[in-house]
C-alpha cells in the first residue's frame, strides 16, 4: 500500500494541462488564449485575473472526464476532475479549486503494494487482502479484511478479521501478529500542495476515491510520466 494512490492526482494534471495546451495552440502561441471569462459551477462568472502574464493561459472553468486513464504508475477508471480559475504557465499549474473524483482498480492496486499481495472486494463495503508473508518462522498466507476510510488526510486500512490457517494456538498467534501486516496508516504520495484526500470507498471495481482542495499548485517538475485517456478534456 506504500504508493496505492500514486499517479491519481499527477495523471489527471497532465490531463489538465492537455487541455489548457489544447486552448494555447488554439490561440496561436503568441500569448494567452483569447478566453472569455467562464461561469464557474455555482453560476458566478470567473474573470481572468489581472496579472495574467503573455506566457499563462487562463480557464475560468474546467470539466474532465475519461472512462479510463493509463499511466506508468497505474490505470484509473471513471475519472472525473473539475476546476475553476486555472491559471497554467511555463513553470506550474495554479487552480483556485480543484476536485478530483476516480476509481483505481484492485489490481492496479495490489501491484502497487507489492509482496504478492492481492486485494479484492467483499461484503459489507470492506476490503479483503491476501499475502504471503513470515510469521513465527512459518511461511503462512494472510488472508484479512477490513474497512478503508481518510483521515486528516491519510488513507486509513483497518483489518477486522485476519487469517492466517494454522491450528489452534498457533494460528491464533500468528493471526495476532500478521494483524500488524494489513493495518496501514498511510501518507497519500503525489498529492500536490492545496489538495487533501476526503473520501475512500470499496466498490466492486477498486477503489473509489475523492480529492479536493483550494489554491492548487502543481510545479512542472512533480508531474509524471505522461498518460493517455479514453475521454477528453473540456475547458471553458
Amino acid at each position: 500500500m506504500r504508493q496505492f494512490l500514486l499517479g491519481v492526482v499527477s495523471t489527471l494534471v497532465v490531463l489538465v494541462l492537455a487541455g489548457a495546451a489544447l486552448l494555447a495552440s488554439l490561440g496561436g502561441g503568441a500569448g494567452p488564449a483569447p478566453a472569455l471569462p467562464s461561469p464557474a459551477p455555482s453560476g458566478v462568472r470567473v474573470p481572468p485575473p489581472d496579472d495574467l502574464t503573455a506566457d499563462q493561459t487562463w480557464l475560468g472553468a474546467v470539466d474532465l472526464r475519461s472512462r479510463e486513464v493509463v499511466s506508468a504508475d497505474g490505470d484509473l477508471v471513471d475519472v472525473e476532475a473539475t476546476g475553476t480559475g486555472v491559471r497554467f504557465g511555463p513553470e506550474a499549474l495554479e487552480a483556485a479549486t480543484l476536485a478530483i473524483r476516480a476509481t483505481v482498480p484492485f489490481d492496479t492496486a495490489s501491484e502497487q503494494v507489492g509482496d504478492g499481495t492481492r486485494l479484492y472486494a467483499v461484503s459489507g463495503g470492506l476490503v479483503g487482502l491476501r499475502r504471503p508473508a513470515r510469521v513465527l518462522g512459518r511461511d503462512l498466507v494472510v488472508q484479512a479484511t477490513g474497512t478503508v476510510r481518510a483521515e486528516d488526510g491519510r488513507l486509513v486500512l483497518e483489518p477486522e478479521t485476519v487469517d492466517v490457517g494454522g491450528p489452534g494456538f498457533v494460528g491464533a498467534a500468528a493471526s495476532a501478529l500478521a494483524r500488524d501486516l494489513v493495518r496501514l496508516r498511510l501518507e497519500v504520495p503525489g498529492v500536490p500542495e492545496g489538495m487533501v484526500l476526503r473520501e475512500v470507498s470499496v466498490s466492486g471495481a477498486g477503489f473509489d476515491v475523492r480529492l479536493d482542495g483550494t489554491d492548487v499548485t502543481v510545479q512542472r517538475g512533480d508531474l509524471g510520466p505522461a498518460a493517455t485517456s479514453s475521454g477528453g478534456p473540456s475547458a471553458s
